[in-house]
C-alpha cells in the first residue's frame, strides 16, 4: 500500500521551527519551514502515515500537546530507537544504504529520518494506554428560576439519562468492557462517565461525540504516564534488544512470565489491576517479545492486544492447559511461583518454549557450524518471526559488516586543537553567565506571576459585587414587570366578571322561564355546517322534537337539510334568512322554520330560549297555512287532471268519427 511519511527536524529552538521533508510513494519531496502550530495544521490536513524524527525530545515540554493533535491513524516514530538504546542517525543511514549530503543540514536530516521510517526503521511513540473516558454531560445552561427552566432542566437531565444508557447499551453489544459512574437529578442524570478499556481505534464509529446541543457527549483517551515506544518492525527490536518469550494471564489480577530462547526465566510478576499501558512497559523493561502466549483457547482479547502491540507471534495451545498439565511443567522447571496467575503465565511462556525447542536447537547447531553463535538468539528470534534459516544468517552477516567498517579505528588528525578549546572555555563561561542570568529573569517572571495572581484574585472579587448588583437591578425590574402584568390580567379579569354577571342574571331569569315551562330551551349552533353538527351531538346530542337555533345559516345545502329533516327536529330557528334550497327541502318536509326577530328568542353565550306559547302558536300557524297551500295544489292538481282527461276524451271521439265517415 502507498503510505505518507513526514520526516521532520528541528531549525531552531526560540521560535520553533521545523524543516518537513515527505515520502510518498518512493518520491522524496521539500515541503518547507513550518512553526509548531503551521505543522500540526499541515499534518491535520495531510493525515499521513508517519510524523518520523530523529529524537522527539526535539519537541521539548510541546510534545505532549504534538502528540495529543495528531489525527488517530498517525504515528509518531524515533528512528534512532529507544531512550537509552539511541543510535547514531548517520550510522543507521550508512547501514541501510542512504545516502546523505550535509549533515547539518536540517532537511537532509528529515529526509533520512523519512527514509529509515519507510523501511520500518524505528520506534513509534506511544502516548496514550488503551483506555478512553467517555463524559455525557448537559450542553447549555439551564438558566435561573421560573417554571419553564424548571421544566428545561428536567427534559436536559432526561436527555443525558438516555444518551448513557444508548452508549451502555451500544458498548455492551460491541463486547467492549467498562466502567460507568453517574450522578442522579431530577428523575435523570445530570452527568455519565464510562471508563473504557479500549483504544480509540477500537471505538471508531462505534461512539461518536457530540457538541452544541442539549447533551454533549466528549471522548478523551487516558494518557500514559510515561511515554511507551513499540518497534515499527519486530525484526529492528530483535537485533537491538533482548529476545523474549511472554506468557500472560489476564484478568483482575494479571501475571506475566518471560524466558529468553535458551529457556531461563527472565521475569515473573503478577499485580491487581494492572493497566494494559503498565503490561507493555513492564515487558518492554525486560526484553523485546518474539512470541506472546496463552493458557487458554481461543485466545483472550487481552493477549493478541499485546502481541500485536510488539508485532510479536501469538502462541495459542490446541486445548486450555489442565492445572495438573501446569504443575507439571512448573516441576520440570524447578522453580516455585507465588500464585497462580503467575503460575498459568509462565507455564503458558514454557509451553511456547517447549514447542520452539525442536527447531531452536536445530538453529544453535547450524550457527555453530557456521561459527555464528555470538548472534545464536537474534538469528533464532527471526527465525520465530517467520524467516527461513537462510534468509535470518544473511541478515545477520549483512549487517555485522557496516560496523566492522565503523569500528576501524580512525587516523587522527594533525590539527591544532589549541583554538577550540579556547573558544570552548569562552562559550562555557557565555552559558553560565546566561544560566544566572535566565535564574534571575525566572526568578522575576515568578513575583510577577504572583503579582497577576492577586490582581486576578481582586477583579474576580470585583466581578462577583458587579454580578450581584445587576443580577439585584434584574431581579428588580423583573418584579416591576410582573406586578404591571398582574394588574393588566386584574383589569381583564374585573371585566369578564362583569360581563359574566349580566349573562349570569339573564340566565337564571331564563332558568325560571324554563322551569315555570312557559319557553322552550334551544341547541345553539353557530353555523349550519356538518362540523357543527357533528359537534352538537357529540357534546348534547339531537333528539326527535327538538329545536334548533343557527346563528348564521349562510352556506348551507340541500344535504344538511335533508339530514335535520332525518332527526325529525320540530322547527329551525335562525338568526339570518335560510338559504332557498334548505328552504325548500324543509317546506317540502313541513318541518317549520322562524327567525330570531319573528319568535323574540332570548340569548345568553351558548344558551337561548323561546316563549313557548309564542313558539307553538307561530308554528300551528305555519303549518296551518302550508296545509291549505297543500290543499289548493291538490285542488289544482285534480281540476288539472279532469281537464286533460276531458280533452283527450274529445279527440278521441273526434278520431273516432272521422274513422266511421272514412268507411262510409
Amino acid at each position: 500500500m502507498p503510505i505518507l511519511i513526514l520526516g521532520i527536524d528541528i531549525i531552531s529552538e526560540h521560535p520553533k521551527r521545523f524543516a518537513v521533508v515527505s515520502w510518498f510513494n518512493g518520491k522524496l519531496e521539500r515541503k518547507g519551514e513550518f512553526t509548531l502550530y503551521r505543522l500540526i495544521r499541515f499534518i491535520q490536513s495531510k493525515r499521513p502515515d508517519i510524523v518520523a524524527m530523529d529524537s522527539v525530545t526535539e519537541l521539548g515540554d510541546d510534545l505532549r500537546k504534538f502528540l495529543r493533535a495528531l489525527p488517530n491513524e498517525t504515528k509518531l516514530v524515533q528512528v534512532t530507537g529507544r531512550p537509552g538504546e539511541q543510535r547514531s542517525l548517520w550510522s543507521l543511514a550508512k547501514e541501510h544504504g542512504i545516502r546523505a549530503g550535509d549533515k547539518f543540514d536540517p532537511y537532509e536530516e528529515a529526509k533520512v529520518c523519512a527514509l529509515l521510517a519507510a523501511r520500518g526503521v524505528g520506534y513509534e511513540v506511544l502516548a496514550f494506554e488503551d483506555e478512553v473516558v467517555i463524559k455525557v454531560t448537559r450542553g447549555r445552561s439551564h438558566g435561573k428560576g421560573g417554571w419553564s427552566q424548571d421544566r428545561y432542566r428536567k427534559r436536559v437531565h432526561n436527555l443525558v439519562r438516555d444518551k448513557v444508557r444508548e452508549i451502555e447499551d451500544r458498548l455492551k453489544r460491541a463486547d467492549v468492557p467498562f466502567d460507568l459512574e453517574v450522578e442522579e437529578k431530577d428523575y435523570g442524570l445530570a452527568k455519565g462517565e464510562f471508563k473504557v478499556y479500549a483504544s480509540r481505534e477500537e471505538l471508531a464509529g462505534l461512539i461518536r461525540p457530540m457538541r452544541g446541543g442539549d447533551v454533549e457527549v466528549r471522548i478523551y483517551p487516558v494518557e500514559r504516564a510515561e511515554m511507551g515506544f513499540a518497534p515499527l518492525k519486530s525484526e529492528r527490536a530483535i537485533k537491538e534488544r533482548r529476545s523474549i518469550i511472554v506468557g500472560i494471564d489476564p484478568g483482575i489480577t494479571v501475571g506475566i512470565a518471560a524466558i529468553d530462547l535458551s529457556g531461563n526465566i527472565v521475569a515473573l510478576h503478577s499485580e491487581r489491576n494492572m493497566p494494559v499501558g503498565e503490561v507493555f512497559r513492564f515487558i518492554s523493561d525486560v526484553g523485546h517479545p518474539v512470541m506472546v502466549a496463552t493458557d487458554v483457547n481461543p485466545a483472550p482479547g487481552f493477549v493478541e492486544k499485546i502481541a500485536r502491540s510488539f508485532k510479536a507471534q501469538l502462541f495459542v495451545p490446541r486445548e486450555s492447559l489442565r492445572v495438573e498439565e501446569k504443575n507439571e511443567l512448573l516441576r520440570n522447571l524447578g522453580v516455585s511461583v507465588e500464585d497462580d496467575h503467575q503460575r498459568d503465565a509462565l507455564a503458558a511462556a514454557y509451553k511456547a518454549y517447549l514447542r520452539l525447542k525442536p527447531k531452536l536447537d536445530h538453529v544453535e547447531a547450524k550457527l555453530r557450524e557456521a561459527g555464528l553463535t555470538k548472534r545464536a538468539d537474534e538469528v533464532k528470534a527471526l527465525v520465530i518471526q517467520g524467516y527461513n534459516l537462510g534468509e535470518a544468517m544473511q541478515r545477520v552477516t549483512l549487517r555485522e559488516r557496516p560496523k566492522r567498517e565503523e569500528e576501524k579505528p580512525e587516523e587522527k588528525p594533525s590539527v591544532d586543537l589549541g583554538p577550540y578549546l579556547r573558544r570552548i572555555r569562552e562559550l562555557e563561561k557565555r552559558i553560565e553567565l546566561l544560566e544566572r542570568e535566565n535564574e534571575e529573569l525566572r526568578g522575576i517572571i515568578r513575583e510577577q506571576r504572583k503579582t497577576i495572581g492577586r490582581f486576578e484574585r481582586r477583579l474576580v472579587d470585583y466581578d462577583e459585587e458587579v454580578r450581584k448588583k445587576i443580577l439585584r437591578e434584574r431581579e428588580l425590574e423583573a418584579k416591576v414587570k410582573r406586578i404591571e402584568r398582574l394588574e393588566r390580567e386584574l383589569r381583564e379579569a374585573k371585566a369578564i366578571i362583569e360581563r359574566l354577571s349580566r349573562d349570569l342574571a339573564q340566565v337564571k331569569r331564563m332558568n325560571v322561564i324554563e322551569i315555570r315551562g312557559s319557553a322552550v330551551p334551544l341547541k345553539v349552533m353557530e353555523v349550519l355546517s356538518w362540523r357543527e353538527l357533528e359537534r352538537l351531538e357529540r357534546e348534547i346530542g339531537i333528539r326527535k322534537g327538538d329545536v334548533l337555533f343557527v346563528i348564521n345559516p349562510a352556506g348551507a345545502g340541500k344535504a344538511i337539510a335533508e339530514s335535520l329533516v332525518e332527526k325529525k327536529i320540530r322547527a329551525l330557528i335562525t338568526e339570518k334568512p335560510l338559504p332557498l334550497a334548505v328552504v325548500e327541502v324543509l317546506k317540502e318536509a313541513h318541518v317549520p322554520f322562524f327567525t330570531s326577530q319573528e319568535l323574540d328568542v332570548k340569548r345568553v353565550d351558548e344558551f337561548a330560549v323561546v316563549e313557548r306559547e309564542t313558539l307553538e302558536k307561530a308554528i300551528g300557524e305555519l303549518l296551518a297555512k302550508w296545509a291549505e297551500e297543500d290543499r289548493e295544489r291538490e285542488t289544482e292538481k285534480f281540476l288539472r287532471l279532469i281537464e286533460e282527461y276531458r280533452i283527450e276524451r274529445v279527440k278521441e271521439l273526434m278520431r273516432k268519427a272521422e274513422d266511421e265517415s272514412k268507411s262510409h
